[in-house]
This record gives structure tokens, sequence and C-alpha cells, in this order.
């Protein structure tokens, strides 16, 4: 079991070095800027000269000036007067068109020196997004409610992304400057404060980060440097980002040095990668591999956690043992199977798994529900074979940013299916030998919905809000144009307010015992599942039993093996096997070998 930090172990801070950015050196600061795009580059000080730099080969610029210090805004000066923000900034108080602020990593007085991370089987996390988590939606009030969240037995927090963003809200997936976390929450000192609070509560911190695009709105890197992009790929956001091509190198360096900087300056314990599927990387070494093996060579004296989104279902970037592989997946297949069996929702991607027992039981026992077989919504094959996976490999929820917030109206599960059904689904992932996963809010039942939304002006919000509107035209609730037209409006400052947690309702009747629920059921997990775990080495065995429930079996050590029992029906269903051993929970009502509706049963039996 890891402790909490003693608030008095100090820790030198850790600059992390890159070839590109401001970077205090002795007599000054050392501007390095890539541009290969233009011959000439400035060095805008805001409160002195306009300096040039000096040319090298490869397309850099840079300069060593004693004219600037911590505090000091710059921008880089192009041939044509543009004056644009360092992409490699470190902090941005005017948001994404602004000057660049000059930051002293070592300035901050770290007090996590003990701290040497958690290991992932001890993993259950918690999703927020920093601006809707708290009324405030900044760093510091984040962390106010650190202590909420190590009482409901939360041991890993997982940020969505704080890449600076135009405007003051934003999901987070329309970053401009990857190295800046957006003023809105707060200074970078104010974020190293919140990982440290975590630590110090025995924590975990993860950061969301998203290297398939940029932003539609901040990025001026065609402008100076069009080699960063490259036609040779496509992305749904347009041309891909250049991993593979010629000046590659500078890109590749970018987007590594990037994920090592939110791990070595800010402490953190891993980063989730977003939608990884879109990274095109013909490379001898892929990109994902790269990242991960000079990531986990950066932190040698704590364990690096790397979780990837890919909806490839790949599973031989999984592969345990492998320095260039990645912790864990989220599952979304396992989120799919539990919907469906919730909602009897068949529009769109939950038609290839509504009412599939098969899937259900693969989802929650192998990991993949999807193996090599064509997925007709995709009309292509999808996944690997993944039972020879541990458990751990896959996070496993019920709710997350995406499948709230893609929504029309942000419903969370609690406003779509009844409260019986909800904790049975819930028992069912909660306590399964998968990393699981909470989304803010989920733990009270929150009524807030978690709507999209951004901060965009003029044409482009106009454009926003009409795709966001033209996405739902397909589905059967939103044929009419005038239904269509009840969809919030992303950039609408309502949109976001909406989608604030109401903390109020912790201690309302109601919501109360839904928390309280959360914490018995995590205490479970955390006193009789978690221990299992490591022996846990691959998928289960499974069955389905009278139509609508499924059996797993997990074998652990010493002959021990994790049983599920569960029907996430509306009706009984005979048939399932009578536990011989020690009950860990149950949910719903069992006689025998029948159980009632929205009833799930955990059991410690033997592989015997």
């Amino acid at each position: 079991m890891t402790h909490p930090v003693p608030q008095t172990a100090s820790v030198l801070a850790r600059a992390h070095v890159m070839p590109f950015g401001a970077m205090l050196v002795r007599g000054g600061v050392h501007f390095r800027f890539w541009a290969p795009g233009v011959e000439a580059v400035g060095l805008n000080l805001l409160d002195g000269p306009l300096l040039p730099m000096t040319r090298e080969h490869g397309g850099w610029h840079h300069l060593v000036t004693d004219q600037a210090r911590p505090g000091a805004r710059y921008m880089f000066r192009l041939p044509d007067g543009l004056d644009v923000p360092d992409p490699a900034s470190r902090f941005q108080p005017e948001d994404v068109h602004g000057p660049s602020e000059v930051i002293d990593p070592a300035a901050y007085p770290w007090r996590d020196g003990t701290w040497r991370g958690r290991p992932w089987h001890e993993a259950v996390i918690y999703e927020l997004h920093v601006g809707t988590f708290t009324p405030q939606g900044t760093f510091a009030a984040a962390a106010e409610k650190l202590d909420h969240l190590a009482d409901l037995g939360i041991t890993a927090i997982e940020i969505m992304p704080v890449a600076d963003f135009p405007g003051a809200r934003n999901w987070g997936y329309d970053g401009a400057l990857l190295f800046a976390g957006d003023a809105a929450y707060g200074r970078p000192e104010d974020f190293k404060a919140l990982v440290e609070a975590a630590h110090a509560r025995g924590m975990m911190v993860l950061l969301d980060v998203v290297y398939n695009h940029f932003g539609p709105d901040g990025n001026y890197l065609n402008t100076y440097a069009p080699t960063f992009f490259t036609d040779r790929h496509h992305t749904p956001w347009g041309a891909a980002i250049n991993f593979d091509g010629h000046d590659s190198a500078p890109v590749r360096d970018f987007i590594i040095h990037n994920a090592l900087y939110w791990l070595e300056e800010f402490h953190l314990d891993g980063l989730r990668l977003d939608a990884v599927h879109a990274i095109r990387d013909d490379s001898q070494e892929h990109l994902l591999a790269e990242l991960a093996r000079r990531a986990r060579a950066s932190c040698p004296e704590r364990p690096i956690h790397l979780i990837l989104e890919n909806e490839e279902n790949d599973t031989a970037r999984l592969a345990p043992g492998d320095d260039r592989s990645f912790t864990a997946q989220w599952n979304d297949d396992a989120h799919h199977v539990l919907h469906t069996a919730l909602t009897g929702e068949h529009e769109g991607y939950y038609a290839d798994y509504a009412g599939d027992m098969d899937k259900q039981a693969l989802a929650l026992a192998e990991g993949f529900a999807f193996q090599g077989e064509e997925m007709a919504f995709r009309g292509s094959a999808r996944g690997a074979p993944s039972v020879h996976l541990p458990p751990t490999a896959f996070v496993a929820f019920l709710q997350n940013h995406d499948q709230i917030g893609n929504r029309a109206f942000g419903e969370r599960i609690a406003a779509l299916a009844p409260a019986p059904a909800v904790r049975a689904a819930a028992a069912t992932y909660l306590l399964c030998p998968q990393i699981p996963m909470l989304f803010m809010g989920e733990e009270w039942a929150a009524s807030t919905p978690f709507l999209f939304f951004c901060d965009f002006a003029g044409e482009l919000a106009e454009a926003v809000a009409n795709g966001r509107r033209a996405e739902f035209k397909h589905f059967a609730a939103f044929q009419d144009p005038a239904k269509r037209d009840r969809i919030p409006d992303p950039s609408a400052l309502a949109t976001f307010r909406a989608s604030t947690l109401d903390w109020a309702e912790v201690q309302q009747a109601g919501h109360r015992e839904v928390r309280d629920w959360y914490r018995r059921i995590l205490a479970v997990r955390r006193e009789r599942v978690v221990p299992l775990l490591p022996g846990i080495a691959a998928g289960g065995t499974w069955r389905v039993v009278g139509g609508a429930g499924i059996e797993v079996q997990w074998a652990a050590a010493d002959g021990l093996a994790l049983e599920l029992r569960a029907n996430l029906s509306g009706e009984s269903v005979s048939g399932f096997t009578v536990p011989r051993a020690h009950l860990l929970w149950s949910e719903g009502w069992w006689d025998g070998a029948r159980s009632g509706p929205w009833s799930v049963l955990w059991s410690l039996g033997d592989t015997a």
C-alpha cells in the first residue's frame, strides 16, 4: 500500500532540457526557434528591443540575450512583420495569439521528493476536466477537491488536455501550443501544486495529450515551418503531422520532448495519448514506440504509465515487458456492451454491440469484443485477439468525456437508465480486473450534463455549431431540422456553464447514497480484488447464460479464481452456476442458479 508523502519531503526542481523554446542559461535566456520556411527571425521582447536572431543549419534560429529574464514576455517576428508566439512556450498569459512568457521551471519548491509512484494494478482512475470540475475551473480549485477523491478510493486522476487553446473554455482537444497549460486554469506553478497535492494523498496524476493534430485557431506552425505537416498522410483534421518525411526529425523531437516535459517538469505519473490511430508514421521506429521508450528512460526512479486511445484495437502496442509498448488502452468495447445493455440504444456504432451477449462476455473477459472480425459500422475488420493480455492492459468505464459529451444533449447514464441497472453495470466494471475509470461526478450520479463546448468566434464558431448539428442528422431522433436546432451551441457560454459540476448535490438525498455506494464498492476492490491482479496474467474464460446473462472466471495465483456472474437485463435469468466459495459483492437478487433483473455477483473461487 502506498502511503501519503510527507509535506516536508523536498526535491530540487527539474527543468526538462529542450532543443527549442526559451531556456534559462548563465547570463540570460537562450531562445531557439525552428522556422525553416523563413530566412530571418527577430526576437520581439515586449518590454525591450527587437533583437535579430542567428540562423543556423536546418532552419534553426537562436539568440542568447541578457535582456530577458523570468517573467519577460516575447514573440518571434517573421519577415512580413507578423509576431508569433513560441510554439514551445511554457506559458501564454494572453492566450494563443498573445506573447509567450519566459518561465523558470526550476523555481517551484517541490515537496514530493519521496514520491515513487504506484504500480499500475492499483489504479482507480478519475477522469476530470479542470474547467468544469469546479465552479472556479482552476488547478487550485481542483486541488481543493482531492480529499473527496481520496476518501472515495481514487488512486489516479486523469486530466483532460490542458494545452493552450483559443478562448477561455474548451474540452482541450483544440490545443495550439502544446507546452503551455491554458491560462484559464492557472499558471504552471498552479498545475505543479495540484500534482504535488495529489501525490501527498497517494494519488497518481495522468495527463491527456493530443499528438495527432493541432486546433483550428492559434497554430502558426504552417506559417514558418510548413514541413511540420505532410500531404503524404491524411487525418480527419486534414494534413497529417509529418513524422516520417523530409524534415521530420525536428517534428518528432517536438512531440517527444512535449511528453518528456510533462513527465519531468510536472512530475506526472503518466500520459493518455488521444486517438493514436490518427498518428500516421511509416518510420522504422514508429513515433509511439520511440515515445514510450524515451519516456520510461527519462524517469527511471518511478513507473511511468502510458495509456492509449486506439480505434484499431492493436494488441501489438500493449505487449507486456516491452519498453516500447504501452501500459493500457481505453476499452471502448467494454463501454459499448454495458451502455447498450442498459439503454437498448442501437444506432451508429452501438448497432454492432446491442443484444450481442458474446461481445458482452468478450469485452469483459478478454478485453476486445472485436478481435479481427468485420465491424459493420466501419465496414472493415477491427481488433486482434487479446485473451493473452493481462486484464490490466485495458481501462474499463461506464462513462467518459466522449461517451457523454458526444451525445447531442450530454446526458449522463443516470439520466438514461434506471438506478438498479446503473448500479449493476457499475458493479460489473468497478470490480472487474480491468482498470476502472470513473468520469467526474459519476460517483454521486451528477445531474449536470457534460456537453461539447468551445470558445470560438465568428465564422469558425458558426461552422462548429453547424457541423455539430449535422453530425446527428442520421439519427432517428434528429431527422427533423427543428430538433437539430435545439442542440446546444458549443461556443455559447451557457453550454459551458451547464456542464460544470454542482458540488452541492454531493450531500443531497439520493446523490449522497450513490456516493456512499461507490465508496463501499471501491473499498472492496482495494481490499479483495487489487491483491489478486498481479497473479491474473491473461483474460478469462466465459459463457453466456440463459441468453441474457454471462459468467466469467479469471485464473489468479495459488489456484484462486475471480468470478463474475452478471445479468445486465430487465428479466430474470436461470442457469448460473452457484458460487462455491467467498462472496465479494452482490447486486440485485440471487436465488441459487437464478438471478433477478440487473443483478451481479462477484465471488472468489478456485480454478479446480
